[in-house]
């Protein structure tokens, strides 16, 4: 879940959230980010995360010879710039070299720090830098941490933007202490969650379930009619395998697994709001974010921020069709590594496809956004074409990253504008052919085998890549012959 500002709407319209999943005005947590791997070479290296705003990490390549390090160590001192971290290895790429990571004091003297750097790019092999915030950059070449590995988002599952427990004091719970205690029992649950874990149960309450039965009334007699086919298509298997019904709410284990077995997708409860930049990271790895806690039940209808009821009838079943599953990973893995505008970009992405995209089925006009899925006042609104008196009529555009990617929005009323695709895989070529004009000095591709992201910047990588395409065009070219000489 995302944070962004929060105004009042009418709580009987809809059960519409404001606070959505979508671009917070700064792309990073309050919390500094975690403390930075080694970019290219060192990806077993992941520190804990820091509570600083600002820290630099150098990471360069020297000859092997005795005293090399202690003589860079001595550059360091000379310039009164401690050192919080310190880690070599044997270069993989450069024989005879060694690897050399260094973590700069969040107090150090960044113009002291710069002259080290220029100081290391005359000298060393190679020099890379790191940003542990990407508000506060050290350089124009510097570039912000991204996790390298899919147990590297505990490092920043917690860098919340609030707790899960806060609410604001027009929420319908406010005054409610016994929903307030509820609320901290669900923030605990997902603040001590790791990788590897299970998801703990749930059980909800009486109250809790008759809440999700109110939701469950008013959306699913809309979707036979207004959800795009996919999506029709999963809802009844999430019913018949993972718990689904008007008198049930599903746990986020039982999804998970099924999406898992589906798509490779999995469920992650989250304690709080999280920056749009470590929401994102989270899809590079097939990980999404979900809530595990319920509106208030004063008012069922209505809810200030995303919870269950949007995560697992709007977001989770999609998340089993393997083109959406594909085209959400695209988004978080643009993100890897990109600028605060780019990330600002990519939100905006987020936001008028994932929580608010149409598509086009039958001639007919077809929702798949979840925030559209999840709220049934916006879902006949963005796909009817009759006149509204209550509202104006939406404008309809064809989906285009680099358009979608700068249109303003509202967050607290419908949507004046929705974009339009042809289907999942058009939505997904787009976006990727737009991704490849990211301003970014490298590439990166997800290892499904090794849950790793691999950074395609040197040549070795590229022949690596290149042989894992040749062995599956020979696959296929041998199952094509077989199918031929069965027909």
């Amino acid at each position: 879940m995302v944070a962004i500002p929060t105004t009042t709407i009418d709580a009987d319209e809809d059960i519409r959230w404001r606070q959505r999943r979508t671009p917070s005005k700064n792309p990073d947590a309050v919390r500094s980010p975690p403390t930075t791997p080694m970019r290219y070479t060192m990806e077993s290296y992941v520190a804990e995360v820091s509570s600083t705003d600002a820290r630099t990490s150098i990471i360069f390549t020297l000859h092997e010879k005795a005293g090399a390090l202690a003589e860079t160590l001595k550059v360091f001192k000379d310039r009164d710039v401690n050192l919080t971290h310190i880690e070599s290895r044997p270069s993989k790429t450069h024989e005879g070299h060694y690897e050399i990571l260094v973590e700069c004091a969040s107090d150090a003297d960044a113009k002291k720090i710069e002259e080290i750097i220029q100081m290391f790019k005359r000298h060393a092999s190679t020099v890379f830098v790191h940003d542990f915030n990407s508000r506060a950059k050290q350089n124009k070449e510097s570039i912000p941490w991204y996790p390298q590995k899919i147990s590297d988002i505990d490092q920043f599952a917690n860098r919340i933007l609030s707790y899960g427990a806060e609410l604001d004091c027009d929420h319908p719970g406010f005054t409610d202490e016994v929903y307030r205690a509820r609320r901290k029992q669900f923030a605990d649950i997902a603040f001590n969650f790791r990788h590897g874990d299970k998801i703990p149960r749930i059980e909800y309450t009486e109250q809790e379930t008759a809440t999700w039965a109110v939701v469950w009334d008013q959306l699913t007699g809309l979707y036979p009619k207004h959800a795009c086919k996919e999506f029709n298509h999963i809802f009844p298997l999430m019913q018949q395998n993972c718990g689904y019904s008007r008198d049930n709410i599903p746990q986020l284990q039982d999804v998970s697994d099924f999406l898992k077995d589906c798509t490779g997708f999995a469920l992650r409860p989250v304690a709080g709001l999280l920056s749009s930049r470590d929401f994102l990271a989270g899809l590079a790895f097939r990980v999404f974010h979900s809530t595990q806690y319920i509106r208030h039940h004063s008012e069922p209808k209505y809810t200030p921020e995303p919870d269950i009821c949007h995560e697992l009838m709007g977001h989770a079943p999609l998340f089993a069709d393997s083109e959406f599953a594909q085209f959400s990973q695209e988004i978080g893995l643009a993100s890897l590594g990109a600028d605060d505008a780019t990330i600002e970009k990519l939100a905006t992405l987020y936001w008028f496809t994932i929580e608010f995209g149409l598509c086009l089925q039958g001639g007919e006009k077809k929702a798949y956004g979840a925030g559209l899925l999840s709220s049934f006042g916006e879902l006949e609104y963005s796909v009817s074409d009759k006149k509204r008196t209550s509202h104006l009529q939406p404008e309809i555009g064809p989906f285009d990253p680099a358009v979608t990617s700068v249109q303003k929005y509202p967050i607290t009323e419908y949507q004046p504008k929705y974009f339009l695709a042809d289907s999942f895989e058009s939505a997904k070529n787009k976006l990727k052919s737009w991704a490849a004009t990211i301003p970014r000095p490298f590439h990166v591709r997800y290892n499904p085998y090794t849950q790793r992201i691999e950074t395609l910047d040197k040549v070795t990588s590229l022949q690596k890549l290149a042989a894992e395409i040749n062995s599956e065009i020979v696959t296929l070219q041998d199952a094509l012959g077989k199918i031929k000489t069965v027909a």
